[in-house]
């Protein structure tokens, strides 16, 4: 290929990328923009306001969503992590086991079902289950609230913390654990003195991911959430359908905001470990040569 063609290639390439960004990242502008307009409208801006955001400090419904939704994703990210962690070594450490197959196969079918699916199956099991110890016991548990939700988003989150979690297993060095163990590591030290220690930024990474798919969710709390019990994708989801409101505007523009500076900030500790452990690197060979 001439250099015209070179040229060209890259130039589209170029306006191809800007506008799958411009696709998926203006609406998210426009909603952050709308959300200090000083009325309700939503075609045209009238003036800088704060007044949506002090609406949104008032409305208990959207406050009390926001604190739920927190809730449930902490606890979800951390469920997800710690399963998906024990599941990931299982996979790549041991090749060959009884029922391996089957094991993969439930793991990842999280990943390739439709959500509305995993609720429904999830709340008819929910629904049986309270009503068998309602019967047993006297006492229906568990009731349809913050745990069943929390055993909703840990069902899904799990498969995509696996994912995450098995690739940098697969790419960690056996030799390191391996030279533990010859220096009388037990395979418990290993684990927990060795490899977690390397995979660290993988459990880091499937936490944030898991923790933002948990906070965003809307289907799966739909069908696990109880009388009283409404996380803020639902509260927004519910206005959203009444007509416009800028409160959720402003809810919208916060949650954008703390992704963001998680994500960012995230991206600043991968960028200056990485850069660490090259200098280490780089030491260490300057060692050996003297």
């Amino acid at each position: 290929m001439n250099s015209v063609g070179q040229a060209l290639a890259k130039r589209t390439g170029a306006l191809w990328m800007t506008a799958v960004y411009a696709f998926l990242y203006l609406p998210l502008g426009f909603l952050i923009f709308f959300s200090f307009n000083s009325t309700r409208q939503d075609a045209r801006f009238t003036g800088f306001s704060l007044r949506w955001y002090e609406a949104l400090l008032r409305d208990g419904r959207l406050v009390d969503g926001f604190w739920l939704s927190l809730k449930v994703a902490v606890t979800t990210g951390t469920l997800s992590c710690i399963l998906g962690t024990f599941a990931a070594f299982v996979l790549v450490r041991y090749h060959r086991f009884k029922g391996r197959t089957i094991f993969s196969g439930m793991i990842n079918a999280p990943l390739v079902m439709p959500e509305v699916i995993i609720g429904l199956s999830l709340l008819l099991l929910m629904v049986a289950i309270q009503r068998s110890t309602e019967s047993w016991f006297g006492v229906g548990w568990p009731d349809r609230g913050l745990l069943t939700i929390v055993f909703g988003h840990t069902l899904m989150g799990m498969a995509y913390a696996m994912v995450v979690i098995q690739s940098r297993l697969r790419e960690m060095d056996r030799a390191i654990e391996e030279a533990a163990m010859d220096l009388g590591c037990r395979p418990a030290q290993v684990f927990f003195l060795v490899t977690l220690p390397n995979i660290a930024p993988a459990l880091i990474a499937a936490w944030l991911l898991t923790f933002t798919l948990s906070f965003d969710d809307v289907v799966i709390s739909e069908f696990l959430s109880g009388p009283g019990v409404t996380t803020l994708p639902q509260a927004i989801f519910t206005y959203a359908r009444r007509g416009i409101n800028p409160t959720v505007y402003a809810a919208a523009t916060l949650l954008i905001t703390t992704v963001t500076i998680a994500i960012v900030a995230y991206s600043l500790w991968v960028a200056r470990a990485t850069r660490r452990r090259e200098k280490d690197l780089q030491l260490a060979a300057r060692q050996d040569l003297q």
